[in-house]
Parts: C-alpha cells; sequence; structure tokens
C-alpha cells in the first residue's frame, strides 16, 4: 500500500543510524584538540571544561556505550592536562573530571531513555504494520482495465492504519470499489473497518446491484454494533461510504453513497468535475431497506481518472485555519498517472498541514487504460 505513514519529514525512530568512524572521529579529534590547546595555553587560560562537548556531540549520532567511551576520554584529556601541569592530584583537576563524569552520566542516561523509546516506536510500527496487512490488504495496480494507485495517511502518531478504508475486487466484467470513514480516528476505530471491508469483500460477489449491496453492509454493521458497541456511545458509532462500479464495456461509473463525500472526476483535457450525489445515511443507523440507496451514474471514458477520497482531505487545515483546496490543487495534474497524481497531492496537503493530520486520510485513484492485448483477446476467446 503506498503512502502508507509516508511522511516524509518524519524522522523513523525504528532505524537505529549507526554511526561511521569519521563521525566518531570528530569528538576525539576535539579532545585532542582542547587538551593539547588547554596545555598550550598554560594556567591562565582553563579549557579543559570543555571537553564536556565530546561526549555531548557522541550522544547526537551514538548510543549509550559509544557516548560513555568518548566520555571517559574526555576524563583521560583533563587527567593529562593536569598531570602535565603537575597538578594532577589539585581540587581544581579533580572537580573538572567529577564534572565531566557527572554530566557523561546524565548524558548517558538521556541516550539510553531515547533509545529506548525508538525500541518502543519500532515496535509499535511493527504492529500497525502487521495489522495493516490484515486489514487492508494491499490494491492491485490493475484491476482490467483500470489502474489503480492508494495513499493512507494516519493522523495518530505511530499508527499505521485508523479509521478510513478502502477495498477492490472484481466482480465477473466489472470493478467494485469502496472508500469509507469510520466515526472517529486512530486504533480504536480500527475494529469497525476491519468488519465493513470483510463485508464488503465478501457481499460484492454475492449482491447484484450497489443498493443491495449497501443493504448488506448495513446488516453487517448493525449485527456488529449490537454486540459489540459501548452503551455510553448508543446510535454514534457509523461509517460513512461509497461504493462505485465501473463496468468494462462502459464508459460509465455507477455510485452509491452511504453519508460519504463525493468523488473528483478529472479529465484527460485537464477538466476536473465534481459530481452531485444523492446519498443515504450512513452505514450503522439501521437503514436496511435497498430502495433508501440511490446509484448515481456519471460518464467515466477512456482517459478519465476518479480520485475517491475521504473528509480528512477536505478538512484539513493550514495553521491558519484554511482549508485545503482539494479540487484546486487536483487540477493541476489532472494529466498524470494515478500514482504521480497521489503523490503530488500527498505532498501538496503535507505541506499544507505542516505535517500535521487532524484526521485520517485515504486517496484512491482510478484511472480508466487501455485494456491490454493479452487480457482482450483472452476476453474474446471466452
Amino acid at each position: 500500500m503506498e503512502g502508507v505513514d509516508a511522511r516524509q519529514g518524519r524522522v523513523d525512530l525504528g532505524q537505529p543510524w549507526q554511526p561511521s568512524q569519521l563521525l566518531l572521529l570528530i569528538p576525539v579529534v576535539l579532545i585532542v584538540v582542547i587538551t593539547a590547546a588547554d596545555i598550550a595555553t598554560g594556567p591562565e587560560i582553563v579549557l579543559g571544561p570543555l571537553l564536556v562537548v565530546a561526549p555531548t556531540l557522541t550522544a547526537w549520532f551514538a548510543g549509550p556505550w559509544t557516548t560513555a567511551g568518548i566520555g571517559v576520554l574526555a576524563m583521560a584529556g583533563e587527567a593529562a592536562n593536569g598531570w602535565y601541569a603537575g597538578s594532577v592530584s589539585s581540587r581544581n583537576v579533580m572537580v573538572e573530571v567529577i564534572a565531566i563524569a557527572v554530566i557523561t552520566s546524565l548524558i548517558v542516561v538521556l541516550c539510553a531513555v531515547r533509545d529506548r523509546h525508538a525500541r518502543q516506536m519500532a515496535r509499535v510500527r511493527s504492529v500497525a504494520e502487521a495489522a495493516q496487512q490484515v486489514v487492508m490488504w494491499p490494491l492491485p495496480r490493475r484491476l482490467g482495465p483500470l489502474r489503480l494507485a492508494c495513499v493512507y495517511l494516519a493522523a495518530e502518531e505511530g499508527a499505521a492504519i485508523g479509521g478510513d478504508l478502502y477495498a477492490a475486487t472484481r466482480t465477473g466484467s466489472a470493478a467494485r470499489l469502496m472508500i469509507g470513514d469510520v466515526r472517529g480516528k486512530g486504533l480504536p476505530a480500527i475494529g469497525e473497518a476491519a468488519l465493513l471491508l470483510g463485508a464488503f469483500r465478501e457481499a460484492a460477489h454475492q449482491q447484484a446491484s450497489l443498493p443491495k449491496l449497501a443493504a448488506s453492509l448495513e446488516r453487517s454493521m448493525t449485527r456488529y454494533l449490537a454486540d459489540f458497541e459501548p452503551e455510553g456511545e448508543a446510535g454514534e458509532r457509523f461509517v460513512t461510504a461509497l461504493l462505485v462500479e465501473i463496468a468494462d464495456n462502459e464508459a460509465l461509473v455507477r455510485m452509491t453513497s452511504c453519508g460519504h463525500p463525493a468523488p473528483l472526476l478529472l479529465g484527460p483535457d485537464n477538466t476536473i468535475h465534481v459530481p452531485r450525489l444523492h446519498p443515504a445515511p450512513p452505514l450503522g443507523v439501521g437503514v436496511t431497506d435497498p430502495d433508501n440507496h440511490v446509484v448515481d451514474v456519471m460518464p467515466f471514458g477512456l482517459g478519465d481518472t476518479l480520485v475517491l477520497h475521504t473528509d480528512g482531505v477536505i478538512e484539513a487545515r493550514d495553521h491558519n485555519g484554511a482549508f485545503y483546496p482539494f479540487a484546486e490543487r487536483a487540477a493541476q495534474w489532472t494529466d498524470h498517472p494515478p500514482e504521480v497524481l497521489l503523490q503530488h497531492i500527498e505532498r501538496d496537503l503535507l505541506a499544507h498541514t505542516g505535517g500535521r493530520l487532524g484526521d485520517d486520510v485515504a486517496l484512491l485513484a482510478i484511472h480508466r487504460a487501455d485494456i491490454p492485448h493479452d487480457e482482450a483477446d483472452s476476453r474474446s476467446n471466452r
């Protein structure tokens, strides 16, 4: 899955930085230079306390043991200066050596805490990535005549997925796709997301129409919430969803919205269109009659790109509180393939928000391309 926790500006604490020999030379050289300068300047100028800079600098790129070793070298440098001056046992030299030892010890402790936090973050990220593979299956890059690309950005720090979801599958000579948004965000919303994804993967092959598919998903959500919805949140747990069906042999896209925002339609001639949908209530509120779900139909021809999204995109704000101008920005990249299109949108969205998202973000780009010749031949022989 492309773009999961893809904020490039974040430092990956789970990947420890192994110091090179060249970096380790820097604090060693500092100790030699400061010790030599302190000896050369005589007792009038005292430079020994500057030796504490060496372990402080080492902690920036190395672990606690390496930092402690550099601290010992700094103490040895101060002792060497006292020995050269014939005052190694004097009170001043002893105090300076002890001061370097105390400060180095504090730095080593902080360094150890930092590394422990990095290991914890690595474990959290590992669990999140495993959950991602189980809950959110990677989408294929190609689904019949459609090219797919997706991006997921979790708002919760350290999480790879949250309450947003998407899925795609082949049903005969058509593709069915879903994008949804669980009320809430982060890890607590993963249960509802997993339930809906599993229900969609099964019901998408059994229901003849999108309204019947929506009603089937509603029944699954109702059963789940009856068993697991907290008492204090009765009626407050729901999922907005957009169901999409694209047939191979029709230049159309059919959509049924369950309280979900409308997608963007990008044309090959740099046009952009936001369709007007007729949404039904979100999933989980008890609307199980297919007649309550409307199918909206829109042209979707060769070269068109449909961008499904969650409200984390259109509700993202900058530091001044201005919403992200999604349609306006996406119009700049209508002639790009879906993977590149979403990369541009992702970078632009993170730049707009300063890398801090208030809600999870999911993007799914669907581009209608030519059917490969080998695939078209195989279909014609059926």
